[in-house]
């Protein structure tokens, strides 16, 4: 970094946009607009354009003011010299005006469909989030109810709710996965996809879900892309510790942009150096392109792909006890997927039409072999081939009118589903091996609707809304007054700053297609035999908010959530509700629709401008998440933290320094000791390479607490036409580690073979001597990179 002179510094950048009625498309002109919290300021044209110039690099909020208009404080920007930034400000048309209560502007916008349990993210605190390395899974952490699994997964745990019950969404389209490597039939996995350079602003709702958005059950992700540059080619290369990604956006014509971006980890040359049981490489890709047609019509498509190729490092010398267990279970996994969308929206005179037409593909493959010798095939225990793919149509209608606000439509899927499984596999009755061929086709239909009034000069607004969804697999399934959905949302403006919300609702999330999908080897769908059902979840939140002034938010909420129709697992006599949070697959077994669970506690928000310099976010939850055992007992599921802290804190300096800090306290999750007894067959052994869980004693124990601090330092240089930032982002840097349980080993001999006690005893008796060892705890992750970005 002292290669470069401060002298070069001290250049300015431009953000021109255009603002407009959020209902009609109409522009607005005469608007006031300031850069938040400065004197500076501009108005819009006839035609709704506006321009500032001579700010200075950094990220930005807009505040927009009109006659006859609610103000609008904009998601940031962030300003460079390389180009100008382009930003399109809707603004809603204002009914009435308060009159015994004045409520203030703040960046914090209030929604009254869901007026509570939604939290929101801008430009800035994705990118700079201590220890996330950009990553959008790990970022959300910071928000209140979001806890996380062991510290190499993505896996999102909202409110006690397992990583299956997320749905997510880009610029409007759904997209079934946000992680690499990730875990068929639920979400995480251990790297996220979407590209950091891509976002504008995310918003994450943990309850009071809108009706246009279904299947989920703890909570929808909303992420909202920025439009391509309109008058530069921009190019913004970033070099970090683990992959490389290149961004370029610019115009096509005048009525045209696009953005895309690819990026290629150099992993497996890293690990292998390392000397790591395990070679991962990921590759991915992401686009957009809006088009406008003319005034009252836009189009935009989205893609989003990635091609994952999990290798084991066979080759290591001398193996430590970590790296043996590792290499012993772990499969050989390959996946490509991609999501492909297109959004049509035409503005009419109170309102718009959406037409949301998109395709999500999975191709997941996995295999392995004792021992890892693949010398011959009677030694494979594993051969995993499945392929899903979802067509899917959506409308939505949304108009404003006298301060009534509509949205209602409707949705139509079309999934198919093939899975060819060979597994070997020990039960009750010794060694045995699951092969099956399965493929199904899946209709699915949704209808919705939602309305939104205002009410005593908008002190209060009520938002009711409905939903019900059905699909074709079953008469268990194909009704859609079974899975009717009615929510109700209220907010009550208290006084100056202050509001009382309120939500309840009904939600339902339809199994994933890897437990449709399961067959027995007679080629029966199981778990359609078995009358499976939609999973239901009844939640009711409520909460009080305070904000003392625009920049500073304070919340408390409660919830309580109510499951019903778990999937019970057959084989294991549990709720697969406290599965899904490992590598492979999730659901692919027989089930029955019996389970049910609750989940309960309390949030704490506050988030602001700490001595008006330090941008800090602070959440505490209190959570406890239980389901029922198989004599209908109510015990902790794997997502039973309990205690939930984290506070980042993040302040500039001058000459473009950064820097930032994150402390998150996790309570120790529960967990389930080890079958030593049936872990010690070589029969069972060698069916999985590990051990097997004695899920007669189900989450008994509970691991350590674990606490961690990250830190995060940026350092940014700006020229002509282009600028530099190095940044230094550490990971446990200060770390008690309690979130993995010991590991269960084969001892060896001296030659590296695994002692069995009792040779001379038949086959199906012999047994391995066991060992349990600790696993290796977290060390300090130091990621260093740097981006560039220059426009032509």
């Amino acid at each position: 970094m002292i290669l470069f002179p401060l002298t070069l510094m001290g250049q300015s950048g431009a953000v021109k946009g255009r603002i407009f009625n959020s209902n009609t498309n109409e522009p607005i002109p005469f608007a006031n607009i300031i850069v938040s919290n400065t004197t500076i300021g501009t108005t819009s044209d006839l035609e709704g354009n506006f321009i500032f110039t001579g700010l200075e690099p950094g990220f930005i909020k807009l505040t927009a003011t009109a006659i006859g208009y609610q103000t609008k404080v904009t998601e940031e920007i962030r300003v460079t010299n390389a180009a100008s930034a382009f930003l399109d400000i809707p603004m809603t048309p204002s009914q009435v005006e308060l009159e015994a209560v004045v409520v203030r502007v703040s960046p914090f916008e209030r929604d009254k469909q869901s007026p509570v349990s939604i939290r929101s993210l801008g430009v800035s605190e994705i990118e700079k989030n201590p220890g996330s390395n950009r990553d959008i899974s790990r970022v959300i952490q910071n928000l209140p109810g979001v806890a996380s699994s062991v510290s190499y997964r993505n896996d999102i745990i909202v409110r006690g709710g397992g990583p299956s019950e997320n749905k997510f969404y880009l610029e409007d389209v759904e997209i079934p996965t946000i992680n690499h490597f990730s875990t068929q039939g639920a979400s995480g996995g251990p790297v996220g996809i979407i590209n950091a350079d891509f976002l504008r602003e995310v918003d994450l709702y943990s309850g009071a879900f809108p009706a246009n958005r279904g299947n989920a059950l703890s909570s929808v992700l909303e992420m909202k892309m920025k439009n391509g540059n309109a008058e530069k080619t921009i190019f913004r290369g970033t070099v970090g510790a683990s992959d490389l990604a290149l961004t370029v956006e610019g115009p096509i014509g005048k009525k045209s942009t696009y953005i895309v971006s690819a990026r290629r980890s150099y992993l497996q040359l890293l690990f292998d150096v390392l000397g790591l049981p395990f070679l991962p490489t990921y590759n991915d890709f992401q686009l957009k392109n809006r088009i406008i047609l003319d005034k009252k019509n836009t189009l935009t498509f989205i893609g989003l792909g990635a091609i994952d190729d999990f290798e084991l490092n066979t080759g290591l010398e001398n193996p430590t006890e970590d790296q043996q267990y590792i290499l012993g279970f772990v499969p050989v996994n390959k996946q490509k997927t991609y999501t492909a969308g297109a959004v049509y929206k035409h503005f009419g005179n109170i309102g718009n039409h959406t037409f949301v037409l998109s395709r999500n593909y999975l191709d997941n493959q996995s295999y392995k072999y004792k021992d890892n010798d693949e010398s011959s095939e009677a030694n494979k225990t594993l051969d995993y081939k499945s392929i899903e793919a979802e067509n899917k149509f959506r409308y939505e209608h949304d108009m404003n009118k006298s301060g009534l606000r509509l949205n209602y439509g409707g949705g139509l899927e079309y999934a198919t589903y093939s899975n060819q499984t060979f597994q070997l596999v020990f039960d009750d009755t010794g060694s045995n091996s699951i092969f099956y061929d399965s493929n199904i086709d899946l209709w699915s239909w949704s209808l919705f609707a939602q309305v939104t009034k205002g009410f005593f000069n908008e002190r209060l607004s009520v938002s009711l809304g409905a939903r019900s969804d059905a699909n074709d697999y079953s008469s268990s399934m194909n009704n859609m007054l079974k899975q009717l959905s009615p929510r109700l949302s209220a907010s009550y403006v208290l006084t100056d700053g202050w509001f009382l919300n309120f939500n309840t609702g009904r939600y339902f999330q339809r199994p994933p297609l890897t437990t449709l999908g399961y067959e027995n080897n007679q080629n029966v769908l199981v778990n359609k035999e078995n009358n499976l059902k939609y999973i239901q979840s009844d939640h009711i939140v409520g909460g009080i908010e305070f904000r003392p002034d625009e920049e500073t938010q304070i919340t408390l909420e409660g919830f309580y959530k109510l499951y019903n129709n778990y999937p019970y697992s057959l084989t294991d006599s549990i709720s697969i509700a406290s599965k899904g949070g490992d590598f492979g697959t999730f659901g692919d077994e027989a089930v029955i629709s019996r389970s049910k669970g609750q989940a309960f506690g309390f949030e704490l928000f506050a988030r602001g401008m700490l001595f008006g310099k330090i941008n800090t976010i602070l959440s505490y939850t209190f959570v406890r998440s239980e389901t029922e055992d198989k004599n209908g007992n109510y015990i902790p599921s794997a997502w039973d933290n309990r205690h939930i802290f984290n506070i980042t804190a993040r302040r500039s300096f001058k000459r473009n320094w950064d820097v930032g800090a994150r402390w998150r306290y996790v309570g120790g999750a529960p967990y389930t000791p080890w079958d030593i007894n049936k872990s010690s067959f070589v029969q069972a052994w060698d069916a999985r390479g590990r051990g097997y869980l004695n899920f007669n004693q189900f989450n008994s124990l509970r691991l350590n607490s674990f606490h961690q601090l990250d830190i995060r330092v940026d350092k940014s240089y700006f020229f002509k036409k282009w600028s530099l930032t190095f940044y230094l982002d550490i990971q446990n840097l200060y770390n008690f580690k309690g979130d993995e349980p010991d590991n269960l080993i084969r001892v060896t001999d001296v030659d590296g073979n695994p002692v069995i006690i009792n040779p001379s005893a038949p086959p199906a008796q012999q047994r391995y001597e066991l060992k349990q060892i600790n696993s290796e705890a977290g060390t300090v992750l130091p990621t260093l990179g740097a981006i560039i970005e220059f426009s032509l």
